[in-house]
């Protein structure tokens, strides 16, 4: 028991300390200086400087010390500019970091998704099961709990003294006086309320890494090996269901390879763009089917497996459904130039991507006999690859550069410009509106419109500001400087820069109808006199 508490100790020596420490840069970098540029990389890499001084078995580990590196180059992403993707891929490998010690290698992706998922979920309550298993600790080092007379008896004179002290120093001293009312001062505002959780949370995040929990037994990977022992799942029926699926899949790549590559004209009434639009989406969802039928039906080891027929019958229908997946994303490029780019599409593409790599490791898994582990892992490897690549880039400045670049207005091939799209982008839609604003070729009337929605964007500066934020307002006012004045007038504008008309004048009220009947008018002399 004693070395249990001594090694309680010992892990517990300064990490309160380090843990609070953490707390105030974070309070200082967020609250009392206001968001600066690159505060939240500067926070990440004080959290790896955290978990390296306080975990000396980080060090000594070099599976930690990789993961260690792969939370750096996120650090960075978040200093260039912070994004949600970023965050999430820094915490997974620093998270890695502080439970390889303890795991001693990276075996299973679906086994460490296990354990980043607890320790997730651990972290806001980490603190208080440790102070938990303190007082555990030291009730058995004492034999018996601390009862609440002997605590009263042990504290009752250096408080009392204590107290009675500082409040004669008080009334004697002017500036102790001011300084114990505003420490005695409880603020209960929101902003205050608020600034404590975020000193909670950032205790939390440092705790989590000194103080990792691993899981202890995550659930194995479905190994997905031998028969299947399913109703309808026999070789024959297999056989036949992939002979149907290969003619089915292979009238649809040659109609895609007629419309698409220009061999055939498409019905009447429907343009490319239709054509493009209406199939991208179920095409995919039909792969990620075949992909789950491969899996399910011809596991590595079962017997139509080791069917030479079945084996080039699903070599052939993968292939077909990686050509389906290319015939997916020159829809989606197509529909793309008929209309316009947009970060949502940006990522469909790069899903359409993952998921042919995907169906060729499922067929590269059955032909080489590979395990499950080594499928899912070499899927999160590039997938990891991708999201990594994809936190050091702006989709947003991507779409815009693209829409301005292929524009109507300046001669492209695309669709009318989307003003609008381009004002919601912020700060990621500031050099593309620039550029377009700075084209001899643009009508006055669409340019007072550019220029009305870069003005609106440069109102607009974002809260989490990273280096990439300062590196583009530095080139947009040198961009700036070269264009001429415009004199927007008054008034409001809509989103895509437009003027907003002023209402009508209103017409003045109708007179008042009146309650009694008028008199009749007076008759005219020549008239002869009414009978009535």
């Amino acid at each position: 028991m004693q070395l249990a508490r001594s090694r309680l100790g010992s892990s517990f020596r300064w990490k309160p300390a380090m843990g609070l420490a953490f707390a105030g840069l974070g309070d200082w970098l967020f609250y009392q200086r206001g968001p600066i540029g690159g505060a939240p990389g500067v926070l990440a890499l004080a959290l790896l400087a955290g978990l390296l001084v306080g975990r000396p078995a980080v060090r000594r580990s070099g599976a930690a010390l990789l993961a260690v590196m792969a939370a750096t180059v996120f650090a960075l992403a978040l200093a260039w500019d912070a994004s949600l993707l970023s965050v999430m891929l820094f915490w997974l490998a620093a998270g890695m970091a502080a439970q390889l010690p303890q795991a001693g290698r990276f075996d299973d992706g679906w086994q460490w998704a296990q354990r980043l998922l607890w320790q997730g979920l651990r972290t806001p309550f980490g603190p208080f099961i440790d102070l938990r298993r303190i007082a555990r600790v030291r009730r058995a080092g004492h034999g018996k709990r601390i009862g609440i007379r002997r605590a009263a008896s042990l504290l009752t004179i250096p408080l009392l003294g204590g107290t009675i002290i500082a409040a004669l120093f008080c009334a004697a001293n002017p500036i102790l006086a001011r300084a114990a009312s505003a420490l005695l001062a409880i603020d209960t505002s929101f902003l205050t309320i608020c600034r404590a959780l975020l000193w909670s949370l950032f205790f939390a995040m440092l705790w989590s890494l000194l103080r990792p929990s691993l899981l202890k037994r995550p659930h194995p990977l479905f190994e997905g090996r031998g028969d299947t022992r399913l109703p309808g799942f026999s070789p024959a029926s297999i056989m036949i269901s992939l002979v149907v699926f290969n003619a089915i899949f292979a009238v649809q790549n040659l109609l895609d390879a007629a419309y698409l590559w220009g061999m055939a004209s498409l019905p009447e009434g429907m343009t490319l763009a239709d054509y493009a639009h209406r199939g991208a989406y179920p095409l995919i969802a039909t792969a990620v089917l075949a992909a789950f039928f491969v899996l399910i039906a011809l596991r590595p080891g079962s017997e139509t497996a080791g069917s030479p027929m079945i084996r080039w019958l699903v070599t052939l229908w993968i292939a077909q459904n990686i050509v389906l997946v290319a015939s997916s994303i020159q829809r989606t490029v197509d529909y793309v130039e008929a209309y316009s780019l947009t970060r949502l599409r940006i990522a469909a593409l790069a899903w359409m991507v993952l998921v042919a790599f995907g169906l060729a490791t499922i067929c590269w898994r059955l032909l080489r006999d590979r395990s499950s582990a080594w499928l899912v892992n070499v899927n999160l490897a590039i997938t990891a690859l991708m999201l990594t690549i994809a936190s050091f880039i702006d989709f947003g400045t991507v779409a815009a550069t693209w829409n301005v670049r292929h524009a109507r207005e300046v001669g492209g091939a695309g669709a009318v410009l989307d003003l609008c799209y381009l004002g919601q982008q912020g700060d990621s839609a500031l050099l593309p509106l620039l550029e377009l604003e700075g084209r001899r070729e643009l009508q006055p009337e669409f340019r007072m419109r550019v220029h009305a929605v870069r003005k609106r964007v440069e109102r607009g500066d974002p809260m989490n500001g990273g280096l990439l934020h300062a590196s583009r307002r530095a080139q947009a006012d040198a961009l700036a400087a070269g264009l001429p004045r415009m004199d927007m007038g008054e008034g409001p504008r809509e989103c895509d820069g437009s003027r907003i008309p002023e209402p009508a004048a209103a017409l003045p009220p109708a007179p008042p109808r009146p309650s009694t009947p008028l008199p009749a008018p007076p008759q005219s002399p020549s008239q002869p006199p009414s009978p009535h």
